[in-house]
């Protein structure tokens, strides 16, 4: 009977510690399992935050390269802007030199040409001169008028006479009788001032008589002094022009037409 207890004694023990063992098992399970499931929830929020960071990334990145493919087609459209205006430039460049070119040529045939009117004008001139003396064999006292040979001047008493159509100043219509060999006409006597008046028609016209160098003393343009008594007219201004009553003074700018006169004489 002693031995019978004794030995469920022995068994209850064990069963107590295989209770023991298993339940420290369990909860070491228990434990485990928590670890792995906190784990996995760690590495899942993880993940997701790594999810969204790596989304963010990848926008950001497909942003800066549409941003740099934006950039580049910039960079390109400059670019062929900038070559369009180096060629047009060039182009430009190109032009400008033709045009120098050619405004130079123009300018040098024009300078041939105004060379050559005014040597065709003074061999007209000569020309006819020699004509007319020819003609009238040294005669002084030929009265006739002849019609010049270049267009628009007139001939009597051995002097040429240009009469313009054009108003110019004073100083630009004696210009252009210089220009042609002559000079604004010189009235001096009382053929002259008939020949004038024949023209005149009503209109005025400069004649080469001015005081500009010194006020009240008028001088033609050949440096010979008008006579006194016939200045009476001539007041306040500084350039005289001719018209049917007879000479009046005008500022030496203002518009009229105007004779020149060249002596085949001289």
């Amino acid at each position: 009977m002693y031995l019978y207890l004794s030995s469920s004694g022995s068994d209850s023990v064990t069963v107590r510690s295989s209770r023991a063992a298993v339940v420290c098992l369990a909860l070491l399970c228990v434990l485990l399992l928590t670890a792995v499931i906190v784990l996995c929830v760690h590495i899942y929020t993880n993940n997701t935050n790594y999810t969204q960071e790596r989304d963010q990334l990848l926008t950001k990145i497909n942003n800066l390269t549409e941003e740099r493919d934006q950039i580049l087609t910039k960079y390109i459209n400059m670019t062929n802007e900038r070559d369009g205006l180096l060629i047009k430039n060039d182009k430009l460049g190109k032009q400008k030199d033709q045009f120098s070119q050619e405004r130079n040529q123009l300018q040098k045939i024009l300078n041939e040409t105004g060379d050559l009117e005014l040597q065709l004008n003074n061999l007209l001139l000569l020309k006819t001169s020699f004509i007319i003396q020819c003609t009238v064999g040294g005669n002084h006292e030929l009265t006739a008028e002849l019609l010049m040979f270049t267009d628009g001047w007139l001939y009597s008493n051995f002097s040429f006479y240009f009469i313009s159509s054009l108003k110019k100043s004073w100083t630009e219509s004696r210009r252009y009788c210089t220009e042609r060999g002559a000079d604004l006409i010189i009235i001096n006597n009382r053929e002259k001032q008939e020949f004038a008046k024949r023209f005149s028609n009503g209109n005025e016209f400069w004649i080469g008589l001015t005081d500009s160098d010194k006020e009240g003393n008028w001088k033609w343009v050949d440096g010979s002094t008008l006579t006194s008594g016939s200045s009476e007219h001539l007041i306040g201004e500084n350039c005289a022009l001719t018209y049917s009553p007879g000479w009046a003074d005008y500022p030496c700018s203002n518009l009229f037409l105007w004779i020149c006169e060249k002596s085949i004489l001289k």
